[in-house]
């Protein structure tokens, strides 16, 4: 399905659309923001007294304001290589420590432990200096200005009063060194371990460990490195939104709910089409739409989320191909402040789809509807006589409150007023993970190997220092993790469900299963051989199954 920009003056045409298939591009991310400012003062964030932490060959700063709140931002520098001279010279040291072993009793080995984490995180003042004050250029410096970019977005995205930080000081010589093994042993674990020990420990109440936790990753994890990297420095994010939270009961700053920006939608357009289980998700959906057409006069589409039409762009061509053209019409549905904005706003949507259809001498018509979705009735669709039915549910339905939300349970009533509505089809295309019902631990866990392949299988499409990846993951997924990790209740809007889920719900709700076609199937798995073979799609229970290696990632079925 080809997918558009519109607010992009340089978008191409109709029918012409890229497809990202392989690491090609040189391009780098044009994403900067500037380090310093006239009220912000920049200092080292240390575990010990006059020591700087180097794990891992990275730095690490908090950024203060002076007008503002005492809210941290993190930003995470990769510094140089270090010279030949200073890794001798820690080697030598780390040699000394790391001696035959012996019998050393219980006060030797906590001397030993310390003299080793003494040399692990020891740096000179030249180094500190160098990375502080602009020694770095070139792709490195690049790559700092996007995490600090970052960082940036995340001030905005959290109103944090208090941002977890270590203690560095203590009550007790028995105290520090009891913080002091825990942050040793933590720096011995990956960054998914870590995340899940941090985790297991805000599950559990123990906020000061998951803050000493918080504060080692934060050094650790970039948004510029691999996927398992670039995973956690947004799931961090979450878990520290959530600390906030819960303790101080301040979060309000996710930007989930706020009407999407120029930026958001041309990252969700990309989304959907640089990575094909989206892509063919969509697909799917417009195929079964079609063979509903085939032998009506007139069709009435209803979308309670059209996003930016793209889906019916593809529809709109093929309809044109067909011998007899239906007279279709589509309702959209979306939130009243939205339907004239300015970008992304329904009718902009509505013309850009009449002028396409006009071209393509498709009979049309589209109509906004300025309403919340559970405020929408029979009444209000306008459904006519004579009119062949559909509802196209893609990606809509988990935004939905259920009954684990409120008694009311706005998603099963929903299904029910379709069904109401006598559908000749509904469609329903959704991500295949539980981040509804589950509890916090194992909904972080299933998020994590859910967005781990959706990560992976980006890099499979976009080179790594492609800004088109960096938006994506920064103003889609981004988000949507935050919102899963950090929100309870009402706050949490982002509740997907698994497949089985689906379809007990559809069930209930009346509608019986309408297996999609094999030639969808088969039509799918040869435009598959486009991307990367690790990507997977099989049929199963008459809906296609859409994943990445062995996880599935969305499923797309259709009822009746």
């Amino acid at each position: 399905m080809s997918l558009f920009r519109p607010t992009d003056s340089s978008t191409p045409p109709y029918g012409e659309s890229r497809i990202y298939q392989a690491k090609g591009s040189s391009n780098s991310s044009s994403l900067s923001t500037q380090m310093y400012s006239s009220n912000t003062q920049i200092f080292k964030h240390v575990t010990e007294p006059n020591q700087s932490d180097s794990y891992n060959q990275q730095s690490f700063a908090y950024h203060l304001s002076n007008s503002g709140g005492p809210g941290a931002v993190f930003c995470p520098q990769i510094p140089p290589s270090s010279s030949s001279s200073s890794t001798t010279a820690k080697n030598t040291s780390l040699g000394k420590i790391l001696d035959p072993i012996i019998a050393y009793g219980e006060d030797d080995i906590r001397v030993k432990l310390r003299e080793l984490e003494t040399a692990l995180l020891n740096d000179n003042d030249e180094d500190d200096d160098y990375y502080c004050y602009g020694g770095v250029s070139g792709p490195e410096q690049n790559n700092m200005d996007i995490d600090r970019e970052w960082g940036e977005s995340i001030k905005d995205l959290l109103l944090i009063p208090n941002s977890p930080k270590e203690d560095t000081t203590s009550s007790s010589d028995s105290n520090f060194s009891n913080k002091e093994t825990s942050a040793c042993k933590s720096r011995l674990t990956t960054p998914k371990q870590m995340l899940f020990n941090c985790a297991a420990a805000l599950s559990e109440g123990n906020i000061e460990q998951a803050s000493t936790i918080i504060a080692t990753l934060r050094r650790v994890v970039s948004i510029q490195g691999d996927p398992p990297q670039r995973i956690a420095a947004y799931m961090v994010e979450g878990l520290a939104a959530r600390m906030a939270a819960s303790g101080k009961g301040l979060y309000r700053a996710l930007k989930c709910k706020e009407p999407p920006t120029s930026d958001r939608l041309s990252a969700m357009q990309i989304l959907f089409e640089v990575c094909p289980c989206f892509k063919f998700g969509f697909m799917a959906a417009n195929s079964a739409i079609t063979e509903a057409s085939k032998g009506e006069e007139r069709v009435h589409v209803i979308d309670f989320d059209i996003n930016q039409g793209s889906q019916y762009i593809t529809l709109i061509q093929t309809l044109a191909t067909q011998p007899v053209k239906p007279y279709l019409r589509i309702t959209g549905v979306d939130d009243p402040e939205s339907v004239q904005r300015k970008v992304g706003g329904l009718k902009i949507i509505g013309q850009r789809l009449e002028q396409l259809a006009e071209a393509c001498r498709v009979p049309f018509e589209f109509r906004a509807i300025p309403a919340k979705t559970a405020d929408v009735n029979p009444a209000i669709l306008n459904c006519l006589p004579g009119e062949a039915l559909v509802v196209n549910f893609a990606f809509q339905l988990h935004h939905m409150p259920d009954e684990s939300v409120s008694t009311v349970n706005q998603r099963d009533q929903l299904l029910r007023m379709v069904k109401s509505l006598n559908p000749k089809l509904v469609t329903v295309v959704e991500q295949d993970v539980n981040t509804n019902t589950a509890p916090f631990f194992p909904r972080f866990i299933e998020a994590y190997n859910y967005y781990s392949a959706v990560f992976e299988s980006l890099d499979a499409t976009l080179p790594r220092e492609n800004p088109d990846r960096i938006n994506v993951e920064k103003h889609c997924l981004a988000r949507d993790i935050v919102n899963i990790v950090a929100c309870e209740g009402e706050e949490r809007i982002e509740r997907y469900e698994v497949a089985g889920k689906w379809r007990a719900r559809l069930t209930m709700a009346g509608f019986r299963p309408c297996p999609l076609s094999s030639s969808v199937n088969n039509s799918i798995q040869e435009l598959l051989q486009q991307y990367c073979n690790r990507y997977k799609v099989k049929q199963e229970g008459g809906a296609l199954h859409f994943g990445w290696e062995d996880k599935i990632l969305i499923v797309a079925s259709a009822w009746k």
